[in-house]
């Protein structure tokens, strides 16, 4: 039975910049749901009493983005598998009073990809530029497709780390790297994506990378979708490459999120529809959810 009434939530540090309350909000009300989809400001140190607090007050669950997505992997009662492997929490859902953690991060971005360009990733060399929370449930889902994935970090240990741990997907299905290895992995790629913040609204003037060290036929993809054309996008459909925004990956994974707290298929084209309304309006003044 469809539950028809029920409270959710964003927490992370920041989100008053989200798009994710009124995304939610207008498939709850499409589908004529009592439901309402709120964000908090929760800082690092307060995550714990915050997830215990959603809980006592009687949220179905909670969405969860930077920075403590990793965290929040240490703080629920079980793991669904994917979260498990991939080491990273998005969205959580209570049931009896049990806090359960799930990832939606890849599963969105491989359908936003498919959608988007076409891009089948099997037997394609994918560079993931970043090591965080969003970064590591992009790679686990590039890997699942049968791509060969390189992470590249300004901080090596950090992407050696997520090679390592997911080595037990498959031996050199994934390696990693420092920025001295990017313009070279680069040259290499069929698919690059920045997972990292640069370029962000209000950063709008920065780059993560130079899309001219890109082959020609390189899907280039960026999952910040304020601004929705990042200046790594623009500069990249200059040069002729395909590419990607983060718009869609944000929809899909919200619309995941919302199969698992209503058990409801989502409206996606009625969430993407106010998300681009949101950002044509300049309704979202810096930021993104990533």
């Amino acid at each position: 039975m469809v539950q028809v009434e029920g409270r959710v939530a964003l927490i992370g540090h920041p989100v008053g910049h989200s798009l994710s309350p009124v995304m939610h909000n207008r498939a709850f009300e499409r589908l004529g749901l009592a439901w309402r989809y709120s964000a908090f400001d929760v800082q690092p140190k307060d995550l714990p009493d915050a997830m215990r607090g959603l809980r006592a007050l009687g949220f179905r669950g909670w969405n969860i983005t930077v920075p403590h997505k990793e965290a929040a992997c240490r703080l629920v009662d079980e793991l669904s598998d994917e979260a498990a492997e991939i080491g990273a929490v998005n969205t959580v859902l209570v049931q009896e009073g049990r806090l359960t953690g799930y990832n939606t991060d890849g599963w969105g971005y491989v359908e936003a990809l498919h959608a988007e360009t076409g891009l089948t990733v099997e037997g394609k060399v994918c560079v993931v530029v970043g090591a965080g929370g969003a970064a590591r449930g992009i790679a686990h889902a590039l890997v699942r497709e049968g791509a060969l994935v390189r992470v590249v970090a300004r901080r090596p240990a950090q992407a050696e780390r997520l090679a390592d741990e997911f080595s037990r997907l498959g031996p050199g299905r994934m390696q990693a790297g420092g920025w001295d290895k990017l313009q070279v992995w680069l040259r290499e790629a069929d698919l690059c994506v920045n997972t990292t913040p640069v370029g962000m609204s209000p950063g709008t003037g920065a780059m993560p990378f130079d899309p001219g060290w890109t082959r020609e036929d390189c899907v280039v993809s960026d999952i910040v979708y304020n601004p929705r054309e990042t200046l790594l996008l623009k500069r990249a459909r200059e040069l002729g490459r395909s590419t990607c925004d983060g718009v869609g990956m944000f929809v899909f994974q919200g619309a995941a999120a919302f199969r698992i707290w209503t058990g409801l298929a989502a409206p996606v084209a009625d969430m993407r529809a106010v998300v681009e309304e949101g950002l044509d309006d300049g309704a979202v003044k810096g930021g993104s959810d990533i």
